[in-house]
């Protein structure tokens, strides 16, 4: 596939290798190599690391949910921090601000 590609077309890439591997008699994941390098770019991109992407498409199980739990609640307690500095910076400015002329 050429072109444009989407979380759908990368999903569906891997799928269809999968596929053509099973019907060839092949027990196996689709890997990179079976990929040209703009395929494999574009999977990984939409999709993240290759084992992320296989759990993705189906086609692998998942290795450890309660770790994508964990990535989550640290990304949610990452995004908070980061919300709250961001408050707190525009606050001081506008104290910073305001102070000279009162």
């Amino acid at each position: 596939m050429k072109g444009k590609y989407s979380t759908e077309a990368a999903l569906a890439l891997l799928r269809e290798k999968a596929r053509a591997l099973q019907a060839a008699g092949e027990t196996r994941c689709p890997r990179r190599g079976d990929f040209s390098e703009e395929e494999v770019v574009a999977i990984k991109a939409f999709l993240g690391p290759w084992p992320r992407a296989l759990e993705q498409a189906g086609l692998k199980p998942v290795s450890h949910p309660e770790r994508e739990i964990k990535r989550q609640e640290r990304r949610i307690l990452a995004k908070r921090k980061t919300t709250a500095a961001k408050i707190a910076a525009r606050r001081a400015k506008e104290e910073a601000g305001q102070s000279p002329s009162s």
